[in-house]
């Protein structure tokens, strides 16, 4: 594992030396306008790990993308290597159509440490919620990016972070049932107790094999651009268009056809597949 083959990958060639926000802030942006949030693994026959070793050669030395546990993962490897002060923590997501959290923690974060200022990162929940910069943790506060306005709540056992979304503009209205109309949502909860990697290990094998599980439910591929962010779920993908001068988003969405989707995914995410996809998705769960 080499710290500057990572940089070579998403593409940062400025100095590191200084262990400040405005580098922790390129470094996060570029990783999520480079290596996609995707769950293709599971719907190729492979199985995600917590090897550390494997993500690495997986999304860098692959061009593979992946999921919080292996993205947040070696993000905080990078942080490691790279000297910043940072703790892992464990995050349960909020499920809408249940009204709650999930029973244990299933995403992984990290909290880092700058001049006393503590703030999360977290490179890997990808589509619309995706961050593109860290977060300070401070109660309350808007932090507006491009993707919508963020907020971290502490209401003094947990921290909660929800995103407030502008409209979303349908170009083709066949779709416009997949669109979520609720602009607030809640994204997950944490407290702030560090978790190591064997922490995710039971809830990652779950996530990969419950036939409940969403990300078995859906095959997920999706990636910011400097102008918004394009996915494929399934055999339907979207590019979607920020105007935050028009306080909206254009959506732009199709079907693909099974002969076209590995060229869709090398094309749009510069990703490819060695072993035979099957792409998936339960739309009753969208």
């Amino acid at each position: 594992m080499d710290l500057q083959g990572y940089f070579n990958r998403i593409g940062f060639t400025g100095p590191y030396n200084k262990l400040d926000l405005d580098t922790l802030r390129t470094i996060h942006k570029l990783h999520v306008m480079t290596i996609p949030f995707e769950n293709l693994s599971i719907h190729c026959g492979e199985k995600n790990t917590m090897d550390l070793n494997i993500i690495y050669d997986k999304l860098v030395k692959s061009n593979r993308g992946g999921w919080c546990c292996e993205n947040n993962l070696l993000f905080s490897w990078v942080l490691k290597e790279m000297g910043y002060k940072y703790t892992t923590l464990g995050s349960r997501v909020f499920n809408k159509f249940q009204n709650d959290f999930y029973h244990v923690d299933s995403h992984l974060i990290n909290m880092v440490e700058i001049d006393g200022k503590p703030y999360i990162t977290d490179v890997s929940y990808g589509v619309s919620c995706q961050l593109w910069y860290p977060l300070e943790m401070i109660s309350g506060k808007d932090q507006p990016q491009p993707p919508g306005v963020f907020r971290l709540l502490n209401n003094g056992k947990t921290w909660v972070l929800e995103k407030t979304s502008r409209k979303q503009v349908v170009k083709d209205k066949a779709y416009a049932s997949l669109i979520d109309k609720c602009l607030t949502n809640i994204m997950y909860d944490f407290p702030l107790t560090p978790r190591d990697k064997e922490h995710f290990v039971e809830t990652l094998d779950c996530l990969q094999t419950s036939p409940d599980s969403k990300f078995v439910l859906k095959s997920i591929c999706s990636l910011q651009m400097p102008n918004g962010f394009r996915a494929l779920i399934g055999w339907t993908y979207s590019e979607i268009t920020y105007k935050p001068e028009e306080d909206s988003d254009m959506v732009d969405m199709k079907e693909i056809p099974d002969c076209e989707i590995e060229a869709v995914l090398k094309e749009k995410f510069n990703v490819v597949l060695v072993n035979k996809f099957t792409p998936k998705n339960n739309k009753a769960n969208y």
